[in-house]
């Protein structure tokens, strides 16, 4: 069980990355999304809620394995953040590559409410806050390939 745990949390091994874990987990996410993009938009936000709630279970797991509060090392939170910024955007590669910066912007940044919800605790503090840049992510995205560039850039 330990072995599933640790595969989970750490966004398919993307949490060892030496250098920018959280990147590397959004990249992680980044992969999953090519898998599932094309399906209908029901069952991809199941696949987002799914992922979500195994890293809030994993997370929690990992937190004690790794005796650390939301160590770098656990990046599912990364993974499922950076998969609902992408929630009913057109599927291009354009989109997907500004979702991915945007949601770094908005993880790193933390806007209000942001930082407040890694104040759960446990693994719904550690997945919650990206799940909530994921959001603004999203919602930025929403507007700049609906409304702004609705053609796309590529």
């Amino acid at each position: 069980m330990r072995k599933i745990v640790l595969f989970v949390a750490t966004g398919a091994g993307s949490g060892y990355s030496p250098i920018v874990p959280g990147t590397a987990g959004s990249a992680a996410g980044l992969l999953l999304y090519a898998l599932l993009a094309r399906l209908p938009t029901p069952g991809y936000v199941v696949a987002v809620a799914a992922t979500a709630l195994a890293g809030i279970w994993a997370a929690d797991r990992a937190e004690r394995i790794f005796a650390h509060k939301d160590d770098r090392r656990i990046t599912v939170d990364e993974v499922a953040g950076m998969l609902v910024s992408l929630v009913a955007l057109p599927v291009r590669m354009d989109v997907a590559l500004s979702a991915f910066f945007l949601f770094r912007l908005f993880d790193i940044v933390k806007p209000p409410p942001v930082r407040a919800l890694e104040g759960l605790g446990g693994g719904l503090g550690v997945v919650a806050d990206d799940l909530a840049a994921g959001i603004y992510a999203n919602l930025v995205g929403q507007i700049l390939w609906r409304v702004v560039f609705p053609e796309g850039l590529l």
